[in-house]
């Protein structure tokens, strides 16, 4: 993602995720997913993750959404060419669902402070051998 104001970072979002068999239970529609999200600050400045929007879908349309700040207890300020990383997790009624949202962060220097929100782009969570 590319963004035309100069105050706000240019920000990648890498997605890795997993299945949990250990913690699910399909015979009571219980998946647990595990997720690993890579947050890079591609330009010069600083910038803090104040907190977070999530809309997960399941295969049967439910919708979730959850808004809270931080993440997993943190706002943490990724440095300019920096990264931050963290794992979280995810329990659906199905085999397959889909998760998306955005961030939102701020940036500061002696004079201002701007908000900017970065979307997390959605990415699936699936049992294995469940798409072909």
């Amino acid at each position: 993602m590319t963004v035309t104001n100069s105050k706000i970072p240019e920000i990648e979002i890498v997605t890795v995720t997993d299945y949990v068999p250990q913690q699910s239970d399909p015979k009571n529609k219980r998946f647990v997913f595990y997720y690993t999200i890579t947050i890079r600050n591609h330009s010069p400045i600083a910038c803090q993750l104040m907190s977070r929007h999530w809309v997960i879908i399941d295969a049967n349309r439910k919708v979730e959404e959850i808004y809270g700040e931080g993440v997993i207890g943190e706002q943490p300020v990724i440095a300019p060419g920096g990264e931050y990383q963290y794992s979280s997790g995810a329990v659906l009624e199905t085999e397959i669902g889909t998760m998306e949202g955005r961030y939102f962060m701020i940036v500061s220097d002696a004079s201002t402070t701007d908000e900017f929100e970065i979307p997390i782009p959605k990415f699936t969570l699936t049992v294995p051998r469940v798409l072909h």
